[in-house]
């Protein structure tokens, strides 16, 4: 089975016009929202092999509080940053891992979700959380087929 966790970085702060993107740290809502969905994605029973993160402060940031949660240390690759969803579905598969964490951006969160789940996740809202699961024993089977399935969660 192969198992990929899509994560959104939490809600982050737009209180500094001259910060550049990249360096934009979550608000107070974000610093509240990734530990609480960290915490119920560890509740879940998931125990992922590899958690990647964009090296954006917002998506660092979010993925501390889940490596907290899971044990793991986040890997961050620059190329997460702004990826498009091919490629956040390819860093998954390229760990070879058999449960991949990415944290990373929209709009190609929302696009690789919305992909994957045939049209059910219509958008990954900041702090978002989609898990799919493949009945495959690789990721070339499981990048190559539909999810056998998935769950949604999202900060209330």
């Amino acid at each position: 089975m192969r198992t990929l966790v899509l994560i959104r970085h939490a809600k982050s702060d737009w209180g500094d016009p001259g910060l550049a993107d990249h360096d934009r740290p979550l608000n107070e809502r974000g610093t509240r929202d990734a530990p609480a969905m960290a915490r119920r994605l560890a509740e879940s029973g998931i125990r992922p092999d590899v958690l990647l993160s964009s090296t954006a402060v917002r998506a660092r940031t979010t993925a501390a509080a889940f490596g907290d949660a899971l044990g793991l240390s986040p890997q961050l690759r620059e190329d997460l940053y702004g990826a498009p969803a091919r490629a956040l579905l390819d860093a998954a598969a390229e760990t070879g891992a058999e449960t991949v964490v990415v944290v990373a951006h929209d709009p190609g969160m929302t696009v690789l979700a919305e992909q994957l789940s045939g049209g059910g996740i219509g958008h990954m809202p900041t702090g978002a959380v989609a898990v799919f699961r493949w009945d495959a024993a690789d990721w070339d089977v499981a990048t190559a087929t539909d999810p056998a399935s998935w769950d949604f969660d999202a900060p209330r």
